[in-house]
């Protein structure tokens, strides 16, 4: 098994406690897919066989998510649906990410807009159909 690494965080981040997980028909051309259109940063990409195992991908203003390829392996237990995946993702950069994300070609299923609880968003889907929706809103503090 290969793997690639990148630095994406300093030590006084705390690490990411909560991982979205998604499964891809081609892994490689997903991660390239969302580091260009979205500036999602690969982190580490663990190879068998050229197939991806497992990746995870950092969000550059916190958190991440992990992928790998789908497998017909019946010790597999991430047997997800390709394409059936949502994540709404934080970032102060709306406008900025959406016309990285045209640019790059995804398919925008939103434009950005203002909502009425003081969001900007914006919604796209990456070349397998998974949905990514960006936004300023932060959560409810709790």
């Amino acid at each position: 098994m290969t793997e690639t690494t990148a630095a994406h965080s300093t030590p006084t981040d705390p690490p990411p406690m909560v991982w979205p997980t998604l499964s891809a028909r081609d892994a490689r051309a997903i991660i390239d897919f969302l580091v260009a259109a979205f500036g999602f940063q690969e982190v580490v990409a663990y190879e068998d066989g050229g197939v991806i195992q497992h990746a995870e991908l950092a969000w550059p203003e916190g958190g991440g998510v992990m992928l790998g390829a789908v497998r017909d392996d019946p010790e597999h237990i991430w047997k997800l649906p390709p394409g059936g995946f949502g994540a709404y993702v934080v970032t102060t950069r709306t406008d900025e990410i959406h016309e990285r994300a045209v640019a790059a070609g995804a398919e925008i299923v939103r434009k950005p807009f203002d909502t009425d609880y003081g969001s900007r968003d914006f919604a796209a889907r990456d070349p397998e159909g998974n949905l990514w929706s960006f936004g300023t809103y932060r959560g409810h503090p709790h």
